[in-house]
């Protein structure tokens, strides 16, 4: 091998290199799970930089917990719950925009009853997310039984991003 055909496989090389590769491999849907606590909502705002970096589509999707005790008891739960996810939706409504033509982003709300787990996973199933954020658990009860994060996390599907 001559010392011309090494140049030339270096210039090669530098050419390649420098070229501009339109879209992205990045993901498409970045799945975040809202409650309305502030460890959710923070996740939130992460998940909407990373999906504006991205150009992914977020899908913010808040699971309304079927409280059995509550509702034997004659508490008007699903009130409860759907008048959250109400909340929730007018939140993010009003901070996009807010924001809107500085921080531009296309999202999606979904809202279903169930445990926050098994909600989240058939979430990221059925929207075929390419990635999870969560915010950490506020409750210290799930440092010994374990938090939805740490369940989404041991379920290895996706990658999952869980934020303080």
């Amino acid at each position: 091998m001559g010392s011309d055909s090494l140049v030339d496989v270096t210039e090669q090389h530098e050419q390649r290199s420098h070229q501009f590769e339109l879209g992205t491999d990045g993901p498409k849907v970045i799945l975040v799970g809202m409650d309305g606590s502030d460890s959710s909502l923070r996740a939130a705002a992460y998940a909407a930089g990373l999906a504006r970096r991205q150009g992914a589509l977020l899908a913010v999707v808040y699971v309304q917990p079927v409280l059995v005790a509550g509702a034997a008891l004659g508490a008007p739960v699903a009130d409860t719950t759907d008048e959250i996810a109400e909340d929730l939706i007018s939140y993010i409504r009003e901070s996009a925009e807010r924001l809107k033509g500085m921080f531009e982003v296309r999202w999606e709300f979904h809202t279903f009853r169930g445990d926050p787990y098994n909600g989240l996973v058939k979430a990221a199933d059925d929207l075929k997310a390419d990635a999870v954020v969560v915010g950490a658990s506020e409750k210290a009860g799930h440092r010994i039984i374990g938090s939805v994060a740490v369940r989404l996390v041991k379920a290895g599907r996706w990658p999952v991003t869980v934020v303080p």
